[in-house]
């Protein structure tokens, strides 16, 4: 389960709002690369597609597909002040998660 904090679930609506969406969606996809074996994550609005399954957290619906599933197991986002005045989302573990 991916879980989203109440300060990204803040901002992901914010910029919704701005974008004029009436229902967002945001995807969250995992992938690991071949190269390094980091697991590399991304997130922007999207559409349904059939197969996704839709993760409701903090009022927003996330839409990850079966492959990213697994990945993105006991995934947190968040949204963090990384230095003064600078914001930005970062994924993290949930400690409570177990694998």
């Amino acid at each position: 389960m991916i879980t989203v904090t109440p300060a990204a679930a803040r901002q992901i609506l914010i910029a919704a709002e701005q974008a004029g969406m009436e229902e967002p969606l945001l995807r969250i996809a995992a992938r690991f690369d071949d190269d390094t074996d980091e697991l590399e994550i991304g997130m922007g609005f999207d559409d349904r597609r059939e197969q996704d399954e839709e993760i409701r957290s903090e009022g927003v619906i996330l839409l990850v597909s079966p492959t990213s599933r697994v990945p993105l197991e006991g995934t947190v986002l968040d949204y963090v002040e990384t230095a003064p005045d600078e914001f930005r989302f970062v994924f993290g573990r949930d400690p409570q998660h177990e694998d």
